[in-house]
Formats: structure tokens, sequence, C-alpha cells
């Protein structure tokens, strides 16, 4: 993921960009503070409030999933909510580091500091010995655990011509690994990967990393299955795709209904899997 860190000159800079004129602002906490007490530095004539009313402009640093805006949408209706940066407007979605975050220059200073947050939530002392360097080795497992946010199945899926080779590829039983987006528990289990040539082959490896690229994300297993097949039939352009998936999955063994035996299978068939029976029938028989 891209990192953009801002020093204190860049978010002065954005500030002026706001062009307030005598406005009653209220900066939603904590980084929309910071930004609105720049603000009256930079536009002395505005008013800064503690409590929203309806006609107040309520300023925030960055706007990332939406949902802070909507809960002010929804407390003040009507009145104007403006944040510095808007991640859903910036295409490659990169990881902001505010000024006062970048004590690290990469920004995972206050990662490590919202974690040390959790561990306090859950009732531990983030200080006592085996918990000391528990931060850090979160942030560095996120580098491997989620490592799929930084790869393009683009940049892997060199094609060769297939010699007349119109059948079945298939490779069986790859480990996949993901985590559910839904608790961020992890789930695990086989996939098997499977395309009919048109006039282009893969490397059968590629088969396995295009599954890790997608899985070593924030999932859903059905959605895992859906982006490899969507990624074989627009890189590789076969007469088929599929990938079949069956996976454990922590959220459903130690939480919630707590099913010990459970697993869940999903299939994704794209092309002549989908539409020919007979392709179907013969890749399930291979499988079994």
């Amino acid at each position: 993921m891209k990192k953009l860190v801002l020093t204190w000159g860049d978010l002065w800079t954005s500030i002026e960009g706001l062009s307030l004129k005598n406005e009653r602002v209220y900066g939603v906490p904590k980084g929309g503070m910071i930004v609105a007490g720049v603000a009256k530095q930079v536009f002395p004539d505005i008013t800064l409030v503690t409590s929203p009313q309806e006609s107040d402009l309520i300023l925030d640093d960055l706007i990332d999933s939406g949902a802070t805006q909507l809960f002010y949408e929804d407390q003040c209706p009507g009145a104007p909510f403006r944040a510095l940066f808007d991640k859903r407007k910036m295409g490659d979605n990169p990881w902001i580091v505010l000024p006062w975050e970048a004590d690290h220059p990469a920004g995972e200073e206050s990662i490590q500091q919202n974690i040390i947050r959790q561990l306090e939530y859950i009732g531990e002392d983030p200080n006592r010995e085996g918990l000391k360097e528990t931060p850090n080795r979160i942030v560095r497992s996120w580098e491997e655990i989620f490592a799929g946010y930084n790869q393009d199945p683009a940049d892997l899926l060199t094609t060769f011509d297939t010699d007349g080779y119109d059948q079945i590829v298939l490779l069986k039983d790859v480990e996949i690994f993901s985590m559910c987006e839904h608790h961020l528990l992890p789930f695990w289990g086989k996939a098997h990967i499977a395309y009919i040539p048109d006039k282009r082959v893969i490397g059968i490896s590629k088969l396995a990393r295009v599954l890790d690229i997608y899985s070593r994300r924030a999932q859903i297993q059905e959605r895992i299955g859906e982006q490899v097949t969507g990624a074989l039939m627009k890189y590789l352009q076969p007469q088929g795709a599929a990938c079949i998936i069956e996976a454990v999955h922590l959220c459903m063994r130690m939480r919630g209904v707590s099913k010990q035996g459970s697993s869940m299978k999903t299939s994704s068939m794209k092309g002549v899997f989908f539409t020919d029976a007979k392709a179907r029938q013969e890749l399930l028989e291979l499988i079994r």
C-alpha cells in the first residue's frame, strides 16, 4: 500500500485551500480538532465551537469509510461536512500519515499505539513482559497476512502458446489462508483451481499465486473464488475457469454459533464450466 506522509507545511497548505470565511467550525475528535485549531490560525475570523449546530461547518482530517460523515449528517442534518482528504476519491487508496502521527517515518507508530489501546480495552497490561513487543509483532505479521493488497495479478500472469492443448488444467488441494473481513478471524482450507485454455496457458504455479493475492486480504470466501476466476478470464481469456474452495472459519467455531465440525464450500464457475454441464461434471470428477 502506498503511504502518503504529510508535513505540517502540507497540512497548512491543504487548510488554506478550504477558504473559510466567518464560519462556525466544529472539529471532529480527534484529527478534526487539530485541523480546526490550525484553521483558526490560517483564518482568524472563524469561530471554533465545541458542539455542532445545524448551520456549523463540521471539519475532519480525512474521510476513510465515510462512517463519520454519515454519523454527523444524521446528528446534524443540513450541516456541511468537509475533510482535507477523501480517500474514496483517491484511486490508489494510500495510507495517509498525518503530521501528528509521523514520529515514525512510515506511520507505524500510530498503528502500534492503536494496538496498545486494544490490549487495554480487553483488560490486558500492554507493559507486561509477554506483551511489550506484541504491537510490533502484529504490525510485522500484518505485512505478510495482508500482502495481497500490494500485489496485482496482471504482474504475474505471463501467458504462453497452448501448442494445441485444449483440455482441463487443474491444480488441486491448494492451501488457502485468509482473514474474515467481518471479525478479522482466520479461515483456512483448500482450493481447486481450473481452466480450459483457448489460445494461451500459464505456468501452473501462477494459479496458486493468484489465489494468494486475493486470499491475503480481509475477505469473504465467496469473493475469493469470484476474484480468482475473474482474473483468469480477464488476463488468460480461457474457454472457462473455476475455483472451488472448502474452508473452516474460526468466526463459526470459536464465537457465535460455535459449530466445531462446520466447513464451508463455495464454487465459482465461468465460461464453459458454467454453461456446459459435461465440462463441469468432468471437472468435478477430476477433483474427486
